[in-house]
């Protein structure tokens, strides 16, 4: 999965396959804000779970 962009933001996800881990790190105007961290089963986390995450960061911020 590539990076997202919403309302200027920029959110680019990475995982650990092993670990079962990940984060999504924010970006906006170039410059890093923050990292969402999350936990998965499987293979590789589900596009929409990633896509949940994001559409709730916006939510919370009014983004």
């Amino acid at each position: 999965m590539g990076a997202i962009e919403r309302s200027g933001y920029r959110f680019e996800p990475e995982f650990s396959v092993i670990e079962q881990n990940g984060a999504i790190h924010v970006y906006h105007k170039g410059e890093f804000v923050e990292e969402i961290k999350f936990n998965f089963t499987g293979k590789y986390p589900l596009v929409d779970k990633i896509e949940e995450l994001v559409d709730e960061y916006c939510q919370e911020r009014g983004l």
